[in-house]
């Protein structure tokens, strides 16, 4: 394989930067996961597809990836500003159940959910919960180099102290002043020094049921520390890619590498990437605005937006089929046709099985098929430019249509060359695949040879003459929906759908 050169959009820089690993050929990723509160809707497929082609491409570049996916299940508030009630503690609340049972049931939820989206398991998956000795440390830490302080039993980062050092601000662009106009339209300072400061650390009230032992008092840690900390510990002082939502900019992601610079003394990682948001007629979708579709009711339909159910398969092709730093506005529209998008992918796959060799190509099969590869690279090192990757294999699909219905000619090179790329970036790259298990696998070989034989019947009673025969079975397949060419090589057959 020649040596692929790639370029990935990093937010701190705000431009696209030669993708070169702090220790290669290792590379650390890390991604923040959802907060298991509730169903995963398909604002949480779009960070987990992005990042699952990252994954999936980095590997095939030949790095050894070590990808962390966090899963918080303490600590996320609901709202930014360190006020409201724990997440996952509200449902267990409101549902009567053990928070731990709240959050393990929507981990597996969105498990099976990522599962039928093709996403691949990371190498780690962390719990918050599992890391509150970690999250502890790196308070400590950041107390005694003076970027925070102590108030009624909670701990919060000074963002006034360490902007006097560092640069609170770098990922957003927000500035100091910024933030704390925008702070001020919020309630009084109350136990902090300034209403922008964050949490570190939150001291629970009397009524809260997630709290741990701390220095400062029974508590929780905030949300922002957990990934910070996770993430130094699994990936190391320094890490190659931090993946996220745009929506996590600020302030979390603005708040991580505070925290780092203020614990370590220098920056975690080198490259931020951020997929852009799922909207609803033009809105962000989110369960905090009630306007999301849950995955499982995409799959099933049972929604009142949705004309009809879409396949896994069909939401991931949607997703690719926009760059992953584009808006992506949900409408049936879109979906049904990224049905017909994936299925002209998958029929062009299986068609390859049926294409007749000859001794040589025509000039344009053999022109798309030699290009098609390194087109294929040149679009995924683009920073990942999935929606050029699809064009460029819909130019393929067209090749095997010609091939198949005996209108182009290709050598048996070259045809293997042309199923290989396909394979290579529809199914492993893409992560595209049939949705078929192996039984209905064996029912469509199975209908595929009664499909053949009623076909050679076909062939008999015409070298028969018997013309009735004939035309009786063409019409009657016409009918079920087969669609039956007779060409100078033989006859050709596909299923409309």
């Amino acid at each position: 394989m020649v040596e692929q050169v790639l370029l990935i959009y990093n937010t701190l820089t705000r431009r696209k930067e030669r993708f070169e690993p702090i220790n290669a050929p290792h590379v650390g990723m890390y991604v923040c996961g959802p907060t298991v509160y509730g169903d995963p809707h398909l604002g949480h497929a779009r960070p987990a597809i992005t990042f699952d082609i990252l994954f999936r491409y980095l590997k095939h570049l030949g790095y050894q990836v070590r990808y962390v996916r966090n899963i918080t299940d303490v600590g996320h508030l609901e709202h930014d500003a360190d006020e409201g009630e724990d997440k996952i503690a509200k449902k267990a609340r409101l549902e009567q159940l053990e928070p731990m049972e709240i959050a393990q049931y929507y981990t597996n939820r969105y498990h099976q959910a990522m599962d039928a989206l093709g996403v691949l398991r990371p190498s780690i998956e962390p719990h918050a919960t599992g890391h509150i000795i970690e999250q502890e440390q790196l308070v400590k830490e950041i107390i005694n180099n003076g970027f925070a302080y102590e108030s009624n039993g909670s701990v919060y980062f000074d963002i006034e102290a360490y902007n006097k050092k560092y640069k609170y601000g770098i990922l957003s662009g927000r500035s100091l002043e910024n933030i704390k106009d925008a702070s001020r339209e919020l309630d009084g300072v109350g136990e902090k020094h300034h209403q922008a400061d964050f949490a570190l650390w939150k001291k629970a009230s009397p009524e809260h049921i997630m709290r741990w032992p701390s220095p400062w008092s029974d508590g929780f840690p905030g949300w922002h520390c957990e990934c910070t900390a996770m993430g130094r510990k699994y990936l190391g002082r320094q890490f190659d890619i931090h993946g996220g939502g745009m929506d996590l900019i600020f302030p979390h992601h603005e708040c991580e590498i505070a925290q780092a610079v203020a614990s370590q003394g220098e920056p975690m990682v080198k490259y931020w990437m951020h997929n852009n948001m799922i909207t609803i007629n033009g809105q962000k979708m989110g369960k905090s605005l009630g306007n999301f579709i849950t995955l499982e009711q995409f799959f099933t339909g049972n929604h009142e937006s949705l004309t009809q159910a879409y396949s896994p398969m069909t939401i991931r092709f949607f997703i690719l089929s926009a760059h992953y730093r584009g808006t992506v506005d949900f409408s049936n529209e879109a979906l049904q046709a990224s049905e017909k998008g994936l299925e002209k992918l998958l029929t062009a796959l299986a068609d390859l099985e049926r294409v007749p060799v000859s001794a040589q190509c025509d000039a344009e099969t053999e022109r798309v098929v030699k290009g098609l590869r390194q087109k294929c690279y040149d679009a995924m090192n683009d920073d990942l430019a999935t929606p050029q990757v699809i064009s460029h294999l819909f130019e393929a699909c067209s090749v095997v249509n010609k091939l198949v219905d005996h209108k182009a000619t290709i050598c048996a090179d070259c045809l293997k060359e042309l199923s290989e790329t396909m394979h290579l970036f529809v199914e492993e790259i893409l992560g595209l695949k049939s949705e078929h298990g192996n039984n209905n696998d064996a029912r469509e070989e199975a209908f595929g040879k009664v499909v053949d034989m009623v076909l050679d019947l076909r062939a008999k009673a015409k070298a028969a003459k018997d013309w009735a025969t004939s035309d009786k079975i063409r019409d009657e397949l016409a009918a079920a929906g087969f669609e039956v060419k007779d060409t100078k090589d033989g006859v050709t057959w596909k299923l409309n759908k």
